[in-house]
């Protein structure tokens, strides 16, 4: 029988609204890491994410590294009984484009169920659950059912090189622990949770392609060269097969890993309305590689995809000019068993290969991430379905997802324990975007479904 967490649910309740104010507190410090402009606020956010973890009554500390800082805590109590490494980031994403948002982007503002905020759901929101399921726990009870550790990071959004290095140096000796718990998905659909056991890698990159040593009028040189912004959309346009979608870099799907039988059938039975999902994106008909549902190519199929093009004249009216280079940001979203590495030597020699030769191009890998698939199967993967059906009211479904959590793979490999991927965000969410929002209800859900975990975890 597993044990009793009225207690706790119903401190939970009781404490919800002190709950959301520090959250709006929190969400309200622009921890931004891609931006050097705010490296004094993302260094508060951890500041204050300690300060909540000392508040919790765990010894909690400020790592710093090369990078942002790591925030680590823990509370070893509960000797015999097992241990769950909880991990979130409390870095953020840009605002751009910030005319777009219907209120201050760190102002976090009520609308209904919803808090708009950027970091409201990625991963403010979802990771400061974890805090607080903890901070209840201790406050009723003054103990855990369970270890707890905590390992939260201020750059998921600029690629994870501190943790990435600070997990591999420790090996598993401060971190160990028989699961980890993260929460940086989203439900399946409205009242219906899943538990997320794929994850796409990513191999980032940038190019810049180079002509004249200067810009150059359009009528007195055009016609004589190449101009570096036409070379770029000729190699943009040799990545990609516009009638199949297949990628053309040669090589590219030489390690990808086919698609289980029982993945295709189980994801083929869950709900998806293809038409309201095109209507809801504003496009006149999907696209992608000939073969695969869109659920398949999302979840279980790579990508390639140009994130920015710039160079040339971008201002309002008319200036004739042949710039003097031209540069595109560029992605390939992976799947098991594509190494980033590989991928990014592969993409390097065919955009040299297909360039035009009057110019130079050159090309920069910014970050990548592994792909990875995640046994779910076992006592504690059982104990995580178990406690989200009580609170959610429905049993989760297994899913795999389009997007990169670049540490979830180290710590499959490194802790060699379940890395229990269960969010409690929507897919309207707004990740990345203006007006990005969590509900409420979810953030409040979020906190109760871990009180409950750890309970469960506590009878194994």
């Amino acid at each position: 029988m597993a044990s009793d967490s009225r207690d706790v649910l119903a401190r939970i309740d009781s404490e919800k609204e002190r709950y959301l104010e520090e959250l709006k507190d929190y969400i309200r410090i622009p921890s931004i890491s891609t931006d050097p402009d705010f490296k004094a606020d993302v260094l508060r956010a951890s500041e204050f994410l300690v300060g909540k973890l000392r508040e919790a009554s765990l010894q909690a500390e400020r790592i710093d590294t090369a990078g942002h800082p790591l925030v680590y805590a823990e509370w070893l109590g509960a000797p015999g009984k097992p241990t769950v490494l909880f991990y979130g980031h409390y870095d953020v994403q840009p605002v751009d484009p910030i005319e777009l948002w219907r209120h201050p982007p760190f102002e976090p503002t009520v609308e209904g169920d919803k808090l708009v905020a950027r970091g409201a759901t990625d991963d403010k929101g979802q990771s400061f659950a974890h805090v607080k399921a903890v901070a209840a726990l201790l406050a009723e009870r003054g103990k855990l059912p369970v270890n707890v550790k905590f390992l939260v990071e201020g750059e998921e959004e600029a690629g994870g090189q501190a943790i990435d290095e600070y997990v591999k140096k420790d090996g598993g000796k401060r971190l160990k622990a028989d699961a980890v718990v993260i929460s940086d998905s989203s439900l399946f659909a409205p009242g219906q949770p899943s538990l997320l056991y794929g994850l796409k890698g990513l191999c980032y990159t940038e190019i810049k392609v180079t002509g004249p040593n200067r810009d150059l009028h359009s009528g007195t040189y055009g016609g004589a060269l190449w101009n570096p912004l036409n070379a770029l959309c000729h190699i943009v346009d040799g990545l990609r097969d516009a009638k199949t979608g297949k990628i053309l870099i040669p090589g590219f799907y030489d390690d990808v890993r086919p698609l289980e039988a029982w993945e295709r059938e189980e994801w083929a039975r869950l709900p998806f309305d293809e038409e309201a999902y095109r209507t809801d994106l504003g496009v006149p008909e999907l696209f992608g590689e000939e073969g695969y549902t869109t659920r398949e190519r999302t979840w279980g199929r790579p990508t390639c995809d140009v994130h920015g093009l710039f160079g040339g004249y971008m201002g309002k009216g008319a200036k004739t000019v042949l710039p003097s280079w031209g540069g595109a940001k560029i992605s390939m979203r992976l799947v098991p068993d594509q190494d980033p590495e590989k991928i990014g030597k592969l993409f390097a020699q065919h955009v040299q290969a297909i360039a035009p030769k009057g110019v130079t191009v050159e090309v920069m890998g910014l970050h990548g991430a592994p792909p990875v698939v995640i046994e779910v199967q076992g006592p504690i993967v059982d104990a995580a379905l178990d406690a989200m059906e009580e609170i959610w009211g429905a049993r989760p479904v297994r899913v795999r997802e389009g997007g990169s959590i670049p540490i979830v793979s180290t710590f499959a490999s490194v802790l060699k324990c379940p890395v229990l991927l269960l969010g409690f965000g929507l897919n309207d969410d707004g990740l990345h975007s203006p007006n990005e929002k969590f509900n409420i209800s979810h953030f409040y859900k979020g906190i109760r479904s871990v009180a409950r975990l750890l309970d469960r975890l506590g009878d194994l």
